[in-house]
């Protein structure tokens, strides 16, 4: 979003439009981020869990005010970690990759959600969506919060820590390997932002994303056109 302000490469409705999807994903996603990994982690068996205010969606119990502001600028960032205790899980391990699984699906489900609202409006009011400014506004809103979900999704199965996709990386690590990365993972967040800003991940990230966001696509339109069929 930043970017395009400084390229002058916007209108004032999309930026509007933007802010809006950012601000919906700060103050309802992030926190439903976090709850997929606190909901899980009491599944799993840990029951304290619900004492250290995390089993929550209230937005005040999640949210970090630098990756939120980071979100609002960048288009990425992040909440406050849950704190998940694996000693409390029968296979530690595997249950902390559960945990961490469950974060960027739940953004994999806010996406199609946004996907399904996206589809619905355009075959039922298809001819206000795409020639009224009103439609132009909700399709870029609904457009920007579908693809910033999946690119948090994608962006957080990366296996650096402290991203969720090092939970599930350590699962095929020993645990000598485990522990060092956690000793230095303050070091390797530090390196996988200079990596970021360098552009090392754009390639293998936006054909990802581009996946998974035509995959949603295709799924999420299926039944309107199955319903077009039959019409």
């Amino acid at each position: 979003m930043l970017t395009q302000i400084l390229s002058g490469n916007f209108t004032l409705s999309s930026i509007i439009a933007e802010i809006i999807a950012v601000l919906v994903i700060i103050f309802l996603i992030l926190p439903f981020h976090e709850w997929a990994h606190a909901f899980t982690a009491s599944l799993l068996g840990d029951k304290a869990i619900k004492y250290r205010g995390r089993l929550s969606l209230n937005p005040v119990s999640h949210i970090d005010p630098i990756g939120a502001l980071c979100m609002l600028l960048f288009g990425f960032g992040w909440a406050k970690p849950v704190p998940i205790d694996p000693r409390n899980f029968k296979n530690p391990k595997a249950g902390m990759a559960v945990c961490a699984l469950m974060g960027p699906v739940a953004n994999l489900v806010a996406a199609f959600a946004g996907m399904l609202i996206l589809n619905a409006l355009i075959f039922f009011a298809g001819s206000f969506m795409l020639t009224t400014a009103v439609g132009g506004f909700l399709i870029t809103f609904l457009s920007f919060y579908i693809s910033c979900n999946i690119s948090l999704a994608v962006f957080n199965l990366i296996p650096i820590p402290p991203l969720d996709g090092s939970k599930i990386l350590f699962v095929f690590l020993p645990d000598s390997a485990v522990n060092f990365f956690y000793r230095y993972q303050n070091i390797f967040f530090i390196v996988l932002f200079v990596l970021l800003y360098m552009g090392a991940f754009n390639g293998v990230l936006n054909t990802v994303t581009n996946v998974v966001y035509s995959g949603i696509n295709w799924l999420a339109a299926l039944p309107f056109n199955l319903l077009s069929g039959i019409i």
